[in-house]
């Protein structure tokens, strides 16, 4: 399955921005998660359609409002079976 595994960069805590993710990740109905790391950054692994996941991308660089998104720089995808539904996890 097709998948995406990003980095954001920006004002993209507390903000909302990993509850944004989920409620557009859930819409789409992608598997997968979010999280905040400790340097300031919201890590995202998600699966699903190709279309899905363009059009989750396009909204993750907007984010919500009152986030200012300055990079979102793409890893390699996450090979392991992701949850579904996507949820919030914190940084291990």
């Amino acid at each position: 399955m097709p998948g995406v595994h990003l980095l954001v960069s920006g004002r993209v805590q507390g903000v909302g921005f990993r509850w944004f993710v989920r409620t557009l990740a859930l819409r789409l109905k992608l598997a997968g998660w979010v999280k905040n790391l400790p340097d300031g950054t919201v890590e995202i692994a998600a699966h699903g359609s190709d279309d899905r996941l363009k059009e989750f991308q396009k909204a993750v660089l907007r984010g919500p409002e009152g986030a200012l998104v300055t990079a979102v720089e793409e890893l390699v995808p996450v090979n392991e079976a992701l949850e579904h539904p996507f949820s919030v996890t914190h940084h291990r």
